[in-house]
């Protein structure tokens, strides 16, 4: 059992969802993501990182181990004390929760944590492994008047669109040759492109569109995952490639912001996956108490001691 005392309190800054954004548009070469899905990604990746930035302020020794998924190739667990630590991410972005937990703290013992069953009870991990339990409060903005106001009020944003499946998994594997690409804006347009080469590494290009003029573009692209633009375009923006391709148009509209806007992050709780093992009936998800989690210090302190005696 944890009390609000045990809840850890870390400190979010900007350069934690940079990097969440830097591994979600990673996956897109792996995996069909809507822009909800991929808010979700930067935010359990803003935990995640914040999480390790703790370890090492505190020093409370850690390793990192890689998962060899190939739909998550860039993914790294944290070791504690040679346990497998996977992090349980949510993220709470209404205005009247965050409210709440920033007045109670302790109304977040009254919260539930919910594991989807199927990852968790998968093979390749042991019983001493362990699930540690996060949240995020944080805002998004997706709509255009969101997006418009967080702009307003000097605050970051990060407008992507993802490129349709022709274009993020083309068959056959062929370098997609030179591409040209037009901005129907009157000013000038600054776009990142993101996609694979040959070896399937990922690669990013940067290219100014002057208003109204075609750009061509010769770089060793063999897919195209998603272009990124800083401000919010006011006209339509096309890319083309020579090989075999229609011309691909993108309204204002279809760009998205996946900026996460974080406030506060909290380590909840951990436990065991034989604990939640004994758990387990016949449901497709489990709820538990935040309150019956066990308490993070505790376990620290033991790694401590532990590395310690290494």
């Amino acid at each position: 059992m944890i009390s609000s005392s045990d809840l850890l309190r870390l400190p979010y800054t900007p350069d934690l969802t940079e990097g969440g954004i830097a591994y979600a548009l990673l996956l897109l070469s792996h995996k069909n993501l809507p822009y909800d899905q991929l808010r979700w990604i930067v935010a359990g990746t803003i935990i995640e990182l914040a999480f390790r930035r703790y370890l090492s302020q505190q020093g409370i020794p850690f390793d990192v181990s890689a998962v060899t998924r190939f739909s998550d190739p860039a993914r790294h667990d944290v070791l504690l004390g040679g346990h497998r630590c996977d992090v349980k991410s949510q993220l709470i972005s209404t205005h009247r929760k965050i409210s709440e937990l920033r007045r109670d703290p302790d109304s977040l013992l009254k919260a539930s944590v919910l594991i989807p069953i199927e990852p968790a009870i998968g093979d390749g991990f042991s019983d001493h492994d362990l699930f540690v339990f996060a949240f995020l409060l944080g805002l998004t903005a997706t709509s255009l008047g969101e997006l418009k106001k967080a702009v307003g009020a000097s605050q970051p944003s990060h407008l992507i669109h993802i490129m349709p499946p022709t274009w993020r998994h083309p068959l056959p594997w062929n370098p997609l040759g030179v591409l040209t690409l037009k901005s129907e804006s009157t000013s000038d347009t600054l776009i990142e492109i993101s996609g694979q080469d040959q070896g399937r590494g990922n690669i990013t290009r940067q290219v100014n569109l002057p208003a109204q003029t075609r750009v061509e573009l010769n770089e060793p692209f063999y897919s195209i995952t998603s272009l990124h633009v800083k401000n919010i375009p006011m006209a339509r923006v096309g890319i083309h490639s020579r090989i075999d391709r229609e011309a691909h148009l993108i309204q204002p509209l279809d760009w998205k912001n996946i900026w996460v806007y974080g406030m506060d992050i909290i380590l909840a709780g951990y436990l065991t996956r034989g604990e939640f093992r004994q758990r387990v009936k016949t449901a497709q998800s489990l709820s538990l108490p935040v309150a019956e989690l066990h308490p993070l210090p505790d376990l620290f302190n033991r790694v401590r001691e532990w590395g310690r005696r290494e």
